[in-house]
């Protein structure tokens, strides 16, 4: 078993490098937690507690529709924070969205009171907290900018070929899940995709037939 001071040095190595009194304090103060798969980490109008950095395991964030359904924001996996936990730690405001446990999750916690002076103290920790949440929040608002301006074929297209294999193994709930859209939908457009010659389906896998056909889709303006 790996003691605190080994697992920064495997996942977040900029933190060991770094000699900033500032840093260390806050590296001593952080403790080591793991959540169980499925676990609530912080859902709408909760206050913000602790700035996390995740080790291993993945996080998604989350909200719901009016309607009940689930909308993905987007997913925390290892070496990466939270941009809402980042958000709300700045602000002060309480979480807007839920955060559950996909897997099995390892992370630091840090206080605020720790986060709040070691952002004080620290300029190589400042700029790592902005970095983070400038990148996260870019990537955020990249999936909001598909949503409303791409076509559901594009969104489809683009997910499919982002897995990089012949066979995607996921059902159809799962790409409506990360795509914001309905699992109709989604099953609509895929079975037209088959009817092209595109795609074959099968019961929780899609194989990709014509990889140019769909990188022609997404290409589409």
């Amino acid at each position: 078993m790996k003691n605190n001071q080994e697992l920064w040095g495997i996942y977040f190595p900029q933190f060991i490098e770094n000699k900033d009194e500032g840093v260390d304090l806050l590296m001593n103060s952080s403790s080591l937690v793991k959540l169980a798969a499925g676990r609530q980490i912080f859902y709408p109008g909760s206050i913000c507690e602790n700035y996390l950095l995740v080790l291993t395991g993945t996080v998604k964030v989350q909200i719901m529709s009016e309607s009940g359904r689930e909308v993905l924001l987007y997913h925390v996996r290892s070496g990466d924070s939270c941009v809402l936990t980042t958000s709300c730690m700045l602000s002060g405001d309480c979480y807007p969205a839920e955060g559950i446990t996909e897997t099995e999750v390892t992370a630091f916690a840090m206080s605020s009171h720790a986060f709040y002076r070691c952002i004080e103290q620290s300029p190589f920790f400042r700029e790592f907290v902005f970095k983070n949440f400038s990148s996260r929040l870019s990537k955020l608002i990249g999936r909001m900018e598909a949503v409303v301006f791409e076509t559901i074929d594009q969104r489809i297209g683009k997910a499919l070929l982002e897995s990089g294999e012949k066979v995607v193994v996921k059902t159809h709930q799962e790409l409506a899940y990360e795509l914001g859209s309905a699992r109709e939908v989604v099953s609509r457009h895929l079975k037209n995709f088959e009817s092209y010659g595109w795609v074959r389906l099968k019961r929780g896998t899609v194989d990709i037939i014509n990889r140019e056909a769909l990188i022609r889709v997404c290409a589409k303006r």
